[in-house]
Parts: structure tokens; C-alpha cells; sequence
């Protein structure tokens, strides 16, 4: 999707900001349909501000997982980087640029989140291990948990729940929660795309964890579906569904318009590791997907918690 030139210069000219928006949602739509259909919950405005940050994420992934990975360079993120900075000085330089420029005008944020991401494909461009899940967490933080904080500034927060006297008045962001599910989304996908993953040469489960169930790299590479692997997988999506767990107890502190599409999208992403458990934890041969007509069902139940907790 995305190569950068050598040098830095606008494309004349550039989209409308209706027509970057609207690249933005078809974007989103094509690539990231779960994610999509949460967004559909928002306010108008808000969701057209997380299409132009699914896609610049989207954009900075490509960079090392896009059909033209192989080009990239360490030179090629230093770019990125100086268009990130160009982006956040207003002054874009690619079409969808248009409309993240437009975005941080009405959802002022920090740039250390989006330079945090281009920092954990740096790591993808030396590292395809990762010996202990502290390292793996870092890697999670910086392509996952960072969007948690990016979002975060669109959602909005409201503390009214603490009207009542025996709460502390100090106004909570909740960036651990949005962080906690950042991370939550990442190992589940890390788990649904392991066989893509070795096809690439890439390991993302901790090895320690592997020597943990006896299960060994060249195991991975063969596709063994044995005990020792329904085992591993089960305390993956265990610790996924801590993380999941974690980021809960943040969304009471989110304006109202937001927690309903973030619960949504919260419980739409965690079906996915109940499918993999239901395809007998078979992630080289079957992609776990949530069907249509269970996201449905999670709507009205995402509902209820919006309201209720």
C-alpha cells in the first residue's frame, strides 16, 4: 500500500478532506471489518476521526508487513517518521493525511504514541523472537497498546459516576485500561495469525512458553496440533483474556457515546479467541473469524454493560 519517496514532498493536489475521510472508512471497511462495525456505534465525528487513525496505523503496518516489506529500511521509518511530524505541524502530505490532519485538530493528542508505533516496526525489521513475554509486551505496547491511547483522545472521558460522596473527585483517564486493551487485541491477534506468522519466519509466541509445554520451535513449523499445543494456546488465551479483563474496568470512564462501541468492539475482538478454542485450537489450517450473526447477538449484550457497568 505504501512506499515512501526519498524525499518528502506534498501530492498535488491533494483529496478533499470528504474524499480523505471517506478513503479512511473504505480503508477500514475492507481491512478491518470487526473493528468497522464497532466504529458504526459512534457519533458521526468520532468514528470518522478512528477511520483516519485505523488508517495511518494501517499505513505504518504496511510499511513492514505489505506486499513491499522487503524494501523497507531503517531509512524508509525515518520517513515515515518525518511525515508523522509534517502531519502533526498540519500540513500533510499524502491523501489520507488530509484527514489526520483534520483529526488532531479537533482531538488535540500527543505524537509519542504514533512515533512509540513506528518504534515497534523497527523492531519487526531486526526481530523475529521474542525470548520472555516482558520483551513480547514491549513489542505489543508499541503496535497495539498505542492505539488504546490514540483512541482514548477521541472517546473522550467522563468521571460523572464519581458524583457520588465517597468518591474521589480526581478526575481518571483511563490510559492503563486503554493500554491493557491495546495489548489484549494484539496477543489475540498473535494467536489467530500464527500460521501466517512461521510462513514469514516469525515466532511471536514467548519461547520461554514454548520450553514451558515442551513445545519446540521446529514443533511450530510442522503444524503439530498435539496436547502439549492445546495446552500453550489455552494460557495464551488465558493471559489475552486477563488483559481483556484489565481494560473493562476503564470504559465506565469514557464519555457516554463511547462505551457503547467500545465494549463492542472489546467482546467482538475477544470472540475470536472462543473460536479458535472452538476450532480445536487450530490456527495453521482455519482463521478464526467471529460469523456475522454472532457479532450481532454481542451488540445488544454490549449494550446492557454500556448501561449497566
Amino acid at each position: 500500500m505504501l512506499q515512501l519517496p526519498k524525499k518528502l514532498q506534498p501530492k498535488q493536489p491533494l483529496a478533499s478532506l470528504e474524499e480523505s475521510y471517506e478513503y479512511c472508512r473504505q480503508v477500514t471497511a475492507k481491512y478491518s471489518k470487526t473493528f468497522y462495525l464497532g466504529t458504526l456505534l459512534m457519533p458521526k465525528e468520532k468514528r470518522s476521526a478512528i477511520w483516519a487513525i485505523y488508517v495511518w496505523c494501517r499505513r505504518t503496518d504496511e510499511l513492514v508487513d505489505g506486499p513491499q516489506a522487503k524494501l523497507t529500511t531503517p531509512e524508509t521509518l525515518d520517513l515515515w517518521e518525518q511525515q508523522l511530524e509534517s502531519v502533526f505541524a498540519g500540513q500533510p502530505i499524502d491523501d489520507p493525511d488530509v484527514a489526520l490532519v483534520d483529526t488532531l485538530k479537533r482531538y488535540p493528542m500527543d505524537i509519542q504514541p504514533f512515533k512509540d508505533m513506528i518504534a515497534g516496526q523497527r523492531m519487526d525489521l531486526y526481530r523475529n523472537r521474542y525470548e520472555t513475554f516482558e520483551d513480547l509486551y514491549l513489542y505489543c505496547y508499541r503496535v497495539a497498546g498505542t492505539v488504546g491511547l490514540m483512541s482514548s483522545s477521541v472517546l473522550g472521558v467522563d468521571n460523572s459516576y464519581k458524583n457520588a460522596p465517597w468518591y474521589d473527585k480526581t478526575v481518571y483517564i483511563p490510559e492503563k485500561e486503554a493500554i491493557a486493551l491495546g495489548i489484549a487485541n494484539q496477543l489475540t491477534n498473535i494467536l489467530r495469525d500464527v500460521g501466517e506468522d512461521i510462513g514469514r519466519g516469525r515466532i511471536y509466541l514467548p519461547l520461554e512458553d514454548l520450553d514451558r509445554f515442551n513445545y519446540t520451535q521446529e514443533d511450530l513449523f510442522n503444524k503439530v496440533i498435539d496436547e502439549r499445543w492445546y495446552n500453550l494456546m489455552k494460557f495464551q488465551i488465558n493471559r489475552a483474556k486477563e488483559y481483556y479483563q484489565q481494560a473493562e474496568s476503564g470504559i465506565k470512564s469514557l464519555n457516554p457515546d463511547g462505551r457503547w462501541p467500545v465494549w463492542s468492539a472489546l467482546m467482538l475482538y475477544q470472540g475470536i479467541l472462543d473460536v479458535i478454542a472452538k476450532n480445536n485450537y487450530d490456527v495453521f489450517n482455519r482463521r478464526a473469524f467471529v460469523p456475522t450473526p454472532n457479532k450481532i447477538i454481542y451488540l445488544p449484550v454490549a449494550w446492557l454493560r454500556a448501561q449497566a457497568l
